[in-house]
C-alpha cells in the first residue's frame, strides 16, 4: 500500500506543475482574453441600449412633430372655412343688396310706366272724345243736311 501511496504521491507531484499551469492559464486567459471580450460586449450592449433609447427618443420627437404639424393644419383649415364663410356672408350680403336695389329700380319704373301709361290713356281719351265730338257734329250735320258724307 505504501507503494500505491508513493506512486500516488509521485503522480501528484507529476500532475501539481500542470495543475499550477491551468491556474496560471486560466488568470491570463481571463485578463487577456475574456476581460477584454466581457468588457467588448457590454459596451456593445450600451451602445445597442443607448441607440434603441435614442430611437424612442427620436420616434417620440417624430411623433410630437407630427402633432404639432397636424394641430396647425387643423388651424389653418379652420381659418380657412372660416375665411369662406365670411367670404360667402359678404357676397350673400352684397347679393341681397343688388336684388333690392334692382327691386326697386324695378318699382320705379313700373311707377313711371304706370304714370307714362295713365297720361297716354288721358291723352287717347281726349282725343277719343274730341275726335267723337267732332264725328257727332259731322254726322249731325249731315243727317240734319241729309247730304252724303
Amino acid at each position: 500500500m505504501e507503494e500505491t501511496l508513493n506512486a500516488l504521491g509521485g503522480i501528484l507531484l507529476n500532475a501539481l506543475p500542470t495543475f499550477l499551469l491551468i491556474i496560471i492559464l486560466h488568470f491570463y486567459l481571463k485578463s487577456v482574453l475574456f476581460r477584454p471580450l466581457e468588457k467588448v460586449l457590454r459596451e456593445r450592449d450600451e451602445a445597442t441600449t443607448g441607440l434603441r433609447r435614442k430611437a424612442a427618443e427620436t420616434i417620440e420627437k417624430a411623433g410630437q412633430k407630427t402633432r404639432e404639424y397636424e394641430e396647425k393644419l387643423r388651424a389653418v383649415r379652420f381659418e380657412l372655412y372660416r375665411e369662406q364663410e365670411e367670404m360667402r356672408k359678404q357676397w350673400k350680403k352684397e347679393q341681397d343688396a343688388q336684388l333690392a336695389e334692382t327691386a326697386a329700380r324695378t318699382k320705379q319704373m313700373v311707377a313711371a310706366a304706370r304714370v307714362q301709361i295713365a297720361a297716354e290713356a288721358g291723352d287717347a281719351r281726349r282725343a277719343l272724345d274730341a275726335e267723337s265730338r267732332f264725328l257727332a257734329v259731322k254726322i249731325a250735320d249731315t243727317v240734319l243736311e241729309r247730304r252724303p258724307l
